[in-house]
């Protein structure tokens, strides 16, 4: 069942995160209120997210290579919708988990 609390969106950047790289760990959060008034501010909300993923997918790749996976998973959205977004790509062991 869908997270209520999420917008469209947010969830559709889960479902993506979550089909392409089967992860261990997955935190989207929208900072979207927090930009409010500033560039690329978007009056439809969610165009500001952070994102914690861990996943096994980055095992052996560096830091900008994992950056790169996600950023071809949203393309679209990337390039249409979502103004910025912050993420942190680890593995489980460099996770802690």
């Amino acid at each position: 069942m869908p997270d209520q609390s999420r917008g469209p969106v947010a969830t559709e950047i889960v479902a993506r995160l979550t089909t392409a790289f089967a992860p261990v760990r997955l935190v989207v959060t929208d900072d979207s209120a927090r930009h409010h008034g500033h560039a690329g501010h978007d009056p439809r909300g969610e165009s500001h997210f952070s994102v914690e993923l861990v996943s096994t997918a980055f095992a052996g790749l560096g830091r900008v290579e994992r950056q790169r996976m996600v950023n071809r998973a949203l393309a679209d959205l990337l390039a249409d919708r979502v103004h910025a977004l912050t993420m942190t790509v680890r593995t489980p062991a460099e996770a802690g988990l």
